[in-house]
């Protein structure tokens, strides 16, 4: 009755006008006595609910700091106003052989050693804050700016995405807990290009199901990997990771894509991750990121909460994800996070 209790919890708050039916909003648990994982048996973790009395969008958050010295993206520059949408997205091919290469592996090599040292952090008992402030003072300290922070007003310099939250959970006071999965997603400005690239970590004793979810999430991250290289089209890597999930116990977001990558931190090609008919080549000189979503169950729905950024899976379901930034070149595809 617990989880059935939780999961209508999380349906309810969808709603504008209900509130949660008393359960402590950040420490529900979903527990089994199955050995087998079922539609209705995600395993045993905290299921992560905004806080009450809610509070709507970001503003109440203090960003961090950031010297003067260090350049920032064209959204994050003093005086940049936040209905101003910026440079239209558009499709950016990278000049391999030349300066615009060399910077944009240097990004995406500082956002892979951003990624490692994030995931020494993760332990039973640090809050996501802390991560974030660690995080933001090592970015800095590389001479770089931390991409997510004043992106579209997001507070943070990092998004910590705990158990039931699909992605951009904003770190805030509440400790891991032994058996929590959290993905850390961190973006780097260096030197006029973006590098970006995730993993989702194990806090302390994390259960089966829990485990499995994470090892399955990089598997069809690799899967669509392994689906690029030039010519080959970009639906063939949601192509790519539906023959791995199709027949599995997860189901794969649609809600949220990968992304061309480079100068501007998000632009076209956006990249599906589950079957999809969309138009589009890779060629050389192309760099996106792969970046999918993986939930329990069958249901990858996801909705936000008050705060205007965190997604949750719909039913209270685990959700990882991994990414990995690709550039495709004359005769294959490099990983550059990896």
């Amino acid at each position: 009755m617990l989880r059935q209790a939780a999961r209508q919890t999380c349906s309810l708050l969808r709603r504008p006008n209900l509130r949660p039916l008393g359960y402590p909003v950040k420490h529900l648990k979903f527990s089994t006595v199955h050995s087998d994982l079922t539609e209705d048996d995600f395993g045993d973790y905290s299921v992560i609910l905004p806080e009450e009395p809610y509070v709507f969008g970001v503003s109440h958050i203090v960003p961090r700091s950031v010297p003067s010295s260090i350049a920032r993206p064209y959204y994050a520059v003093p005086g940049f106003a936040s209905d101003d949408s910026g440079p239209i997205p558009r499709a950016e091919r990278i000049t391999l052989g030349g300066e615009a290469e060399i910077q944009l592996r240097e990004a995406a090599k500082l956002a892979r050693k951003v990624r490692e040292f994030a995931g020494t952090l993760v332990r039973i008992g640090i809050t996501t804050n802390d991560i974030d402030a660690s995080i933001h003072d090592f970015i800095i300290s590389h001479s770089a700016y931390p991409s997510p922070l004043l992106y579209k007003e997001f507070p943070r310099s990092c998004c910590t995405s705990v158990n039931n939250i699909i992605v951009h959970g904003i770190p805030d006071d509440r400790p891991l807990e032994d058996g929590d999965i959290i993905n850390i997603d961190i973006t780097v400005f260096l030197n006029g290009y973006h590098g970006d690239t995730s993993q989702t970590f194990l806090v302390g004793n994390v259960d089966r199901p829990g485990r499995e979810l994470v090892a399955a999430t990089n598997q069809i991250l690799d899967a669509g990997i392994r689906a690029c290289g030039p010519g080959k089209k970009f639906k063939g890597i949601g192509k790519a990771i539906d023959g791995l999930v199709r027949h599995s116990q997860f189901s794969v977001s649609s809600q949220f894509t990968g992304h061309g990558i480079g100068t501007i931190f998000h632009r076209p090609p956006w990249i599906l991750h589950h079957l999809n008919d969309e138009p589009g080549v890779m060629m050389p000189g192309d760099c996106f990121t792969i970046e999918p979503c993986l939930i329990q169950g069958s249901n990858p729905r996801g909705w936000i909460f008050p705060d205007g950024w965190t997604a949750s899976t719909e039913n209270c379901a685990r959700s990882a994800q991994a990414e990995h930034m690709v550039l495709i070149t004359e005769d294959g595809a490099d990983v550059l996070t990896q």
